[in-house]
């Protein structure tokens, strides 16, 4: 989690969020645990996002508990869970949410370490590579690799909608905690300037934690995240 956000409540209700003309929505939920790492453990709440019409949906992140994930879906058929990292707040129920809705989990091949930390022995999930991109109704969803709050961080751009899923990537107020096992700062920073940034000024900014910001509030920012070291 960004030092920036740890106390930031939940992101942009997804009311106030855009819809496509062939009626894909995000929807949104908060759901609370704990992350650990390194031998400590912090007690955070996580955002939810489920993209989607009425038919099918996408969901980004599996955190905590799937309950509440599955009454956000409700009987839509889930074309994918997409892992925007392996740390165990944001994994922590996708086995069950994936037996409950059938949906395939895919997962940045890269974060397979962190993946073994946070679920032992459990398979790997499908492979997410740069690039891919992943159908829901009239939206399509591209793949960002993003590497340095993990070396499998990916966000995911849906362009139709002017939206981008950020995970622990990029958050109101800067990147993501990077002070931690298999972590870099200068990599995320070259993810963040490199792919993110260079993303249209009024793409909003769907966290994986915390508040929803834009592209345009947060690219004046980078040399003092950079001055920062954080």
């Amino acid at each position: 989690m960004s030092d920036a956000s740890a106390d930031a409540t939940a992101g942009t209700p997804a009311a106030h969020l855009p819809v496509s003309p062939g009626g894909v929505r995000i929807d949104h939920t908060v759901t609370s645990g704990t992350f650990s790492l390194d031998g400590g453990t912090w007690d955070v709440d996580n955002n939810v996002w489920v993209l989607g019409d009425a038919d099918e949906c996408i969901v980004i992140d599996a955190p905590h508990e799937a309950g509440p994930i599955v009454h956000l879906i409700g009987d839509r058929t889930v074309r994918a869970v997409l892992l925007t990292h392996a740390h165990d707040d944001h994994v922590t129920a996708v086995g069950d949410l994936t037996r409950a809705t059938g949906g395939p989990a895919y997962l940045q091949s890269q974060d397979e370490v962190l993946w073994g930390l946070s679920r032992g022995d459990e398979p790997m999930p499908a492979p997410l590579a740069d690039g891919d991109l992943f159908a829901v109704g009239d939206v399509e969803v591209h793949v960002l690799h993003t590497p340095g709050h993990a070396p499998g961080a990916c966000c995911f751009h849906v362009p139709t909608l002017g939206v981008v899923f950020t995970g622990d990537t990029l958050f109101a107020g800067g990147p993501g905690a990077t002070g931690r096992s298999l972590s870099d700062f200068g990599v995320i920073v070259d993810s963040i300037r490199d792919r993110l940034l260079t993303l249209p000024p009024e793409t909003v900014v769907l966290t994986g934690h915390g508040d929803a910001t834009t592209i345009g509030q947060e690219r004046p920012h980078l040399q003092e995240w950079i001055d920062r070291g954080h």
